[in-house]
């Protein structure tokens, strides 16, 4: 257990999971209309993917330019989401 925290493979798969749970409720908004939209949803966990990549690289003793990439993806996808979300309240 104390390897997948020191080398950043807990991250992994928590990424994994997160990959899952983005299949099971797209599939779930498709079939019954309901929940987050894709779009939406891709940006916010995409955003915390890349979040958790930039612990893994830094937990496993990565380049700092490294870390900084991730988290450049993390601001990107976090910005992306926060337009969507506004953007869906004012055409409401």
């Amino acid at each position: 257990m104390a390897s997948l925290f020191a080398t950043g493979r807990v991250a992994e798969l928590i990424v994994a999971m997160m990959l899952l749970e983005f299949c099971a409720l797209t599939l779930l908004h498709r079939r019954f209309g309901r929940g987050v939209p894709p779009l939406e949803l891709a940006a916010s966990l995409g955003a915390g993917a890349a979040l958790l990549l930039a612990l893994r690289a830094a937990l496993a003793g990565d380049a700092w330019p490294r870390v900084a990439i991730w988290l450049v993806f993390a601001l990107i996808a976090h910005g992306l989401y926060l337009r969507l979300r506004w953007g869906a309240r004012r055409a409401s």
